[in-house]
Protein backbone atom coordinates (compact mmCIF):
# COMPACT_ATOMS: atom_id res chain seq x y z
CA UNK A 1 0.00 0.00 0.00
CA UNK A 2 1.40 3.58 -1.01
CA UNK A 3 2.30 5.81 1.81
CA UNK A 4 -0.60 8.71 1.92
CA UNK A 5 0.31 11.97 2.23
CA UNK A 6 0.19 13.78 5.56
CA UNK A 7 -2.59 15.98 5.83
CA UNK A 8 -2.30 19.49 7.25
CA UNK A 9 -4.70 20.57 8.85
CA UNK A 10 -6.47 21.17 12.45
CA UNK A 11 -7.42 17.87 13.04
CA UNK A 12 -4.22 16.20 12.37
CA UNK A 13 -2.79 18.95 15.40
CA UNK A 14 -5.42 17.05 17.72
CA UNK A 15 -4.43 13.45 16.76
CA UNK A 16 -1.01 14.24 17.48
CA UNK A 17 -1.95 16.29 20.74
CA UNK A 18 -4.47 13.79 22.12
CA UNK A 19 -2.62 10.80 22.31
CA UNK A 20 -1.64 10.11 25.69
CA UNK A 21 -2.01 14.27 26.87
CA UNK A 22 -4.20 13.87 30.11
CA UNK A 23 -7.09 15.70 29.62
CA UNK A 24 -7.80 16.55 33.31
CA UNK A 25 -5.58 18.70 35.37
CA UNK A 26 -2.39 17.82 36.40
CA UNK A 27 -2.94 18.51 39.73
CA UNK A 28 -5.24 16.05 40.42
CA UNK A 29 -1.91 13.43 40.58
CA UNK A 30 0.61 12.72 43.17
CA UNK A 31 4.13 14.36 42.47
CA UNK A 32 5.63 11.76 40.93
CA UNK A 33 2.64 11.19 38.70
CA UNK A 34 2.90 14.89 37.86
CA UNK A 35 6.47 14.97 36.96
CA UNK A 36 5.87 11.67 35.04
CA UNK A 37 3.04 13.46 32.87
CA UNK A 38 4.84 16.79 32.73
CA UNK A 39 7.69 15.09 30.94
CA UNK A 40 4.96 13.26 28.95
CA UNK A 41 3.16 16.10 27.85
CA UNK A 42 6.49 17.89 26.84
CA UNK A 43 7.39 14.97 24.16
CA UNK A 44 3.88 14.76 23.00
CA UNK A 45 4.33 18.74 22.64
CA UNK A 46 7.87 18.43 20.86
CA UNK A 47 6.09 15.78 18.61
CA UNK A 48 3.13 17.43 17.39
CA UNK A 49 5.49 20.40 16.87
CA UNK A 50 7.06 18.66 14.27
CA UNK A 51 4.40 17.17 13.06
CA UNK A 52 2.81 20.69 12.31
CA UNK A 53 6.48 21.59 10.39
CA UNK A 54 6.21 18.49 8.15
CA UNK A 55 2.86 19.18 7.45
CA UNK A 56 3.98 22.99 6.52
CA UNK A 57 6.55 21.80 4.05
CA UNK A 58 9.30 23.44 2.37
CA UNK A 59 9.59 26.99 2.16
CA UNK A 60 8.39 28.64 -0.73
CA UNK A 61 10.34 31.98 -2.30
CA UNK A 62 8.20 34.71 -2.95
CA UNK A 63 8.62 35.11 -6.96
CA UNK A 64 11.05 38.08 -7.85
CA UNK A 65 9.41 40.47 -10.27
CA UNK A 66 11.07 40.79 -13.91
CA UNK A 67 14.06 43.31 -14.34
CA UNK A 68 12.38 46.33 -16.62
CA UNK A 69 13.78 45.87 -20.01
CA UNK A 70 12.06 48.37 -21.69
CA UNK A 71 14.15 51.90 -22.17
CA UNK A 72 11.55 53.77 -21.39
CA UNK A 73 10.56 51.94 -17.73
CA UNK A 74 13.93 51.73 -17.07
CA UNK A 75 14.97 55.71 -17.39
CA UNK A 76 15.70 58.11 -15.10
CA UNK A 77 13.21 60.91 -14.42
CA UNK A 78 15.15 63.28 -15.80
CA UNK A 79 15.86 61.81 -19.50
CA UNK A 80 13.49 63.68 -21.78
CA UNK A 81 10.88 61.89 -23.44
CA UNK A 82 12.39 61.88 -26.86
CA UNK A 83 15.96 59.94 -25.53
CA UNK A 84 13.86 57.19 -23.94
CA UNK A 85 15.30 54.60 -26.37
CA UNK A 86 18.23 52.39 -27.06
CA UNK A 87 19.95 51.04 -29.34
CA UNK A 88 23.14 48.99 -29.83
CA UNK A 89 26.56 50.37 -30.35
CA UNK A 90 28.27 49.55 -33.62
CA UNK A 91 31.35 48.41 -32.67
CA UNK A 92 30.48 46.16 -30.13
CA UNK A 93 26.45 45.78 -30.74
CA UNK A 94 26.48 46.30 -26.63
CA UNK A 95 22.97 48.17 -25.76
CA UNK A 96 23.61 51.95 -25.19
CA UNK A 97 20.31 54.23 -23.74
CA UNK A 98 20.04 57.52 -25.36
CA UNK A 99 19.78 59.17 -21.87
CA UNK A 100 23.12 59.31 -21.45
CA UNK A 101 23.25 62.10 -23.52
CA UNK A 102 20.59 64.43 -21.68
CA UNK A 103 21.87 68.13 -21.37
CA UNK A 104 23.66 67.61 -24.62
CA UNK A 105 23.31 69.30 -28.05
CA UNK A 106 22.58 66.25 -30.32
CA UNK A 107 22.42 66.35 -33.86
CA UNK A 108 21.30 63.01 -35.13
CA UNK A 109 21.97 61.46 -38.80
CA UNK A 110 21.20 58.13 -40.67
CA UNK A 111 23.94 57.45 -42.62
CA UNK A 112 25.58 54.99 -45.27
CA UNK A 113 29.05 53.75 -47.01
CA UNK A 114 28.41 53.99 -50.43
CA UNK A 115 26.02 57.56 -51.43
CA UNK A 116 27.10 60.26 -52.48
CA UNK A 117 26.83 61.99 -49.52
CA UNK A 118 29.47 60.11 -47.57
CA UNK A 119 32.17 62.53 -47.55
CA UNK A 120 30.00 64.12 -44.80
CA UNK A 121 31.64 61.98 -42.80
CA UNK A 122 34.34 63.92 -42.96
CA UNK A 123 32.37 67.22 -42.50
CA UNK A 124 30.61 65.47 -39.39
CA UNK A 125 33.90 64.45 -37.39
CA UNK A 126 35.22 67.97 -37.74
CA UNK A 127 31.97 69.67 -36.26
CA UNK A 128 32.05 67.22 -33.38
CA UNK A 129 35.95 67.66 -32.73
CA UNK A 130 35.40 71.21 -32.87
CA UNK A 131 32.15 71.46 -30.35
CA UNK A 132 32.09 68.72 -28.72
CA UNK A 133 33.87 70.29 -25.62
CA UNK A 134 30.81 72.74 -25.67
CA UNK A 135 28.52 69.53 -25.50
CA UNK A 136 27.91 69.01 -29.04
CA UNK A 137 27.66 65.24 -29.95
CA UNK A 138 26.88 63.93 -33.14
CA UNK A 139 25.31 60.58 -33.21
CA UNK A 140 24.88 58.82 -36.37
CA UNK A 141 23.03 55.79 -37.45
CA UNK A 142 23.56 53.68 -40.47
CA UNK A 143 21.23 52.32 -42.47
CA UNK A 144 20.34 50.62 -45.67
CA UNK A 145 16.65 51.63 -46.35
CA UNK A 146 18.14 53.22 -49.14
CA UNK A 147 19.80 50.60 -50.21
CA UNK A 148 23.66 52.17 -49.75
CA UNK A 149 24.30 50.52 -46.75
CA UNK A 150 25.34 46.91 -47.47
CA UNK A 151 27.54 45.55 -44.86
CA UNK A 152 27.27 44.46 -41.93
CA UNK A 153 28.26 46.19 -38.66
CA UNK A 154 31.31 45.10 -38.20
CA UNK A 155 32.29 46.52 -42.01
CA UNK A 156 30.51 49.53 -40.96
CA UNK A 157 32.84 50.24 -38.27
CA UNK A 158 35.95 49.35 -40.08
CA UNK A 159 34.96 51.75 -42.60
CA UNK A 160 33.87 54.69 -40.82
CA UNK A 161 37.12 54.50 -38.31
CA UNK A 162 39.91 54.13 -41.67
CA UNK A 163 38.32 56.35 -44.38
CA UNK A 164 37.08 58.87 -42.50
CA UNK A 165 38.64 58.54 -38.65
CA UNK A 166 35.24 58.39 -37.15
CA UNK A 167 35.01 58.89 -33.32
CA UNK A 168 31.40 60.38 -32.51
CA UNK A 169 29.27 57.56 -31.36
CA UNK A 170 28.24 55.30 -34.00
CA UNK A 171 24.85 52.49 -33.19
CA UNK A 172 24.37 49.22 -35.39
CA UNK A 173 22.36 49.37 -38.51
CA UNK A 174 18.84 50.07 -38.09
CA UNK A 175 15.95 51.58 -40.01
CA UNK A 176 15.20 55.05 -40.22
CA UNK A 177 12.41 55.08 -42.35
CA UNK A 178 8.59 53.80 -43.36
CA UNK A 179 6.81 51.43 -41.36
CA UNK A 180 9.50 49.42 -39.60
CA UNK A 181 11.96 52.67 -38.75
CA UNK A 182 12.93 52.75 -35.02
CA UNK A 183 10.47 54.56 -32.72
CA UNK A 184 13.03 57.02 -31.96
CA UNK A 185 13.20 57.87 -35.84
CA UNK A 186 9.45 57.67 -35.73
CA UNK A 187 9.21 60.35 -32.95
CA UNK A 188 11.94 62.57 -34.93
CA UNK A 189 9.16 62.20 -38.07
CA UNK A 190 6.67 62.76 -35.99
CA UNK A 191 7.79 65.78 -34.46
CA UNK A 192 9.80 67.21 -37.22
CA UNK A 193 6.65 66.57 -39.57
CA UNK A 194 9.16 64.52 -42.09
CA UNK A 195 11.16 61.47 -42.15
CA UNK A 196 14.42 61.12 -43.60
CA UNK A 197 14.51 61.69 -47.51
CA UNK A 198 17.65 60.43 -48.43
CA UNK A 199 21.35 59.28 -46.39
CA UNK A 200 22.66 61.84 -44.18
CA UNK A 201 19.24 63.47 -42.97
CA UNK A 202 19.97 65.65 -39.97
CA UNK A 203 18.36 66.53 -36.81
CA UNK A 204 19.30 69.02 -34.44
CA UNK A 205 17.95 68.36 -30.60
CA UNK A 206 18.41 71.19 -28.15
CA UNK A 207 19.69 70.42 -24.59
CA UNK A 208 16.22 70.16 -22.96
CA UNK A 209 15.51 66.98 -24.95
CA UNK A 210 13.44 68.72 -27.73
CA UNK A 211 13.62 68.56 -31.46
CA UNK A 212 15.10 72.22 -32.83
CA UNK A 213 14.96 71.71 -36.52
CA UNK A 214 16.02 69.41 -39.14
CA UNK A 215 18.08 69.71 -42.40
CA UNK A 216 18.36 67.87 -45.70
CA UNK A 217 21.16 65.61 -47.10
CA UNK A 218 22.03 68.70 -49.67
CA UNK A 219 23.10 70.77 -46.12
CA UNK A 220 26.17 70.07 -45.61
CA UNK A 221 27.94 69.57 -41.96
CA UNK A 222 29.85 72.96 -42.59
CA UNK A 223 27.16 75.10 -43.96
CA UNK A 224 26.57 78.60 -42.37
CA UNK A 225 22.99 77.25 -41.43
CA UNK A 226 23.87 74.61 -40.24
CA UNK A 227 26.92 75.80 -37.81
CA UNK A 228 24.51 78.85 -36.65
CA UNK A 229 21.77 76.49 -35.31
CA UNK A 230 24.42 74.43 -33.53
CA UNK A 231 26.04 77.37 -32.28
CA UNK A 232 22.90 79.18 -30.65
CA UNK A 233 22.09 75.70 -29.26
CA UNK A 234 25.04 75.42 -27.48
CA UNK A 235 24.84 79.02 -26.02
CA UNK A 236 21.94 77.77 -24.12
CA UNK A 237 22.32 76.28 -20.92
CA UNK A 238 21.06 73.34 -19.74
CA UNK A 239 17.36 72.81 -18.12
Amino acid sequence: MKNQPLACSTRTYAKLSQSGVPTQPVQAYGKEEQRRWGSFAKVHSIFALLGLAFCAGPAVAAPVAPAANNAADAAPASCPALLRHRFDRLQDEKPQSLCQYTGKVLLVVNTASYCGFTGQYAGLEALYARYRERGLVVLGFPSNDFAQESGNNDQIAEFCENTYGVKFPMFAKSHVAGAQASPFFLELAAQSGQAPRWNFYKYLIGRDGRLVTHFPSLTAPDSKQLQHAVQEQLARSAP
